[in-house]
């Protein structure tokens, strides 16, 4: 069958119409332009930052006193309730002062009569000494007089002592407090007989001041040393759900690491005026070493966690996104401080990352600010700015650990402008 003369015009345009169109429609999709990503942004600001060492602490009693008696005796009274706060002298507990009366009565007897026996005494060797000068009596017998007089002054110096100790004794039978502090359980109750520097009555605490005991990793304490040597340390505390810090200075660095746990123990002395801190109580133990003035920061929503290192997105002057790679430094109050990679002034992306690819376009949705305390050295009232982030590989003091270990072990961090990766 011999073909029509246009068939091979049809067929050859029943092909190509098929790939120009594909063609076109390839070239539509490549034009179309991507929607602008909504995303909200913040400005990279500039604080003061401080450098703190964060750790769990354990108030401890500035001093503790069991008082006991110092003579045996029937405990008559007490003066005062369990759990008093009582002040240094004042009169705790009564014991039965009749026999140490009595026995003071007595001493001052006998040094009545010594005293008596030695006045005689004495006007006898004068006697024997004149008569021995003129040859009446022997040497011998002015010797014995002579020694007799001298035995009997001795007797005096005894029975004195023996009055200040019954006048001791009798003293003892009043029990007054050695410290300001507060006071425990009434351990023995009035009635009963005790024994002198045995049985204990009651255990008092001195809480004004009172210090706070923690420890931190051996890695430390170069920084420790090195601030130390320039000023006064600061020590923030609080108890656990509570923002209110107490202020106080360190005190005391061990002089060892321990060796089992690789810390150094540390302790704040705090004046605790209100009695809000308790011995026995854990605490979220702050220790500000440096003030970094000036720190680049941005919120901690800006920083992303790329492949090779962190990043934020910027947005440029024409509205588009850079993936700025950084450093980065403490993060504090959900602010992040950026050693390197960025300016003040920038503009960082806060939210909307996921969707943002480098170059995309982007379309601002919100505006956020960067607020962020500034640090503090020195001792003054009202709360610290906390803390959020502890140093890589360590706990974060957010929770305090079960009861048994003085200070909270190794859970510290440092954190500030000073921190690095160790």
């Amino acid at each position: 069958m011999q073909l029509p003369a246009r068939w091979p015009l049809r067929c050859s345009l029943a092909l190509i119409l098929p790939l120009a169109l594909a063609g076109c429609h390839k070239q539509q999709a490549r034009v179309a332009p991507l929607p602008p990503v909504p995303v909200a942004v913040a400005q990279v600001a500039t604080a003061n930052v401080p450098t703190r060492i964060q750790a769990i602490g354990l108030a401890q009693a500035y001093a503790t006193v069991s008082v006991r008696s110092r003579v045996d005796g029937e405990l008559q009274s007490a003066a005062f309730q369990q759990g008093d706060y009582v002040r240094k002298g004042q009169l705790l507990f009564t014991i039965d002062p009749r026999p140490f009366q009595a026995a003071l009565a007595q001493a001052n007897a006998n040094l009545a009569k010594d005293l008596a026996n030695y006045a005689e005494a004495k006007l006898e060797a004068a006697r024997y000494a004149e008569l021995a000068k003129a040859g009446i009596v022997s040497r011998e017998q002015n010797d014995q007089m002579q020694a007799a007089a001298e035995a009997l002054a001795a007797s005096v110096q005894s029975d004195r002592a023996a009055v200040e100790t019954a006048k001791l004794n009798l003293s003892y039978c009043s029990i007054v407090s050695p410290v300001d502090g507060r006071t425990g359980s009434l351990l023995v109750q009035p009635g009963n007989v005790i024994q002198a520097n045995t049985t204990v009555l009651v255990t008092i605490n001195q809480i004004q001041p009172i210090y706070v005991e923690f420890a931190v990793p051996e890695q430390y304490l170069p920084e420790i040393k090195e601030f130390m040597g320039r000023r006064q340390l600061v020590v923030r505390v609080h108890p656990q759900n509570d923002n209110h810090d107490d202020v106080g200075t360190l005190t005391f660095v061990d002089n060892a690491v321990d060796p089992t746990t690789g810390t150094i123990k540390l302790m704040g002395t705090f004046p605790n005026p209100a009695r809000r801190l308790w011995p026995g109580e854990y605490l979220n133990a702050e220790v500000t070493l440096a003030v970094q003035a000036n720190a680049t920061v941005v919120p901690q929503a800006a920083v992303m966690t790329g492949q090779d290192s962190l990043y934020v997105y910027v947005i440029t002057p024409q509205g588009r996104a850079e993936n700025r790679p950084v450093e980065t430094g403490v993060t504090e109050n959900g602010v992040t401080v950026i050693q390197k990679g960025l300016q003040p002034g920038e503009t960082v992306v806060t939210d909307g990352q996921l969707r943002l690819f480098p170059g995309a376009k982007v379309e601002i949705t919100g505006r956020a600010s960067t607020p962020v305390s500034a640090g503090s050295d020195t001792p003054g009232p009202g709360p610290a700015p906390r803390l959020t982030q502890a140093h890589p590989g360590l706990a974060h003091p957010a929770a305090a650990p079960a009861r048994g270990g003085a200070g909270g072990g190794a859970a510290a961090a440092l954190t500030g402008a000073g921190a690095r990766q160790r």
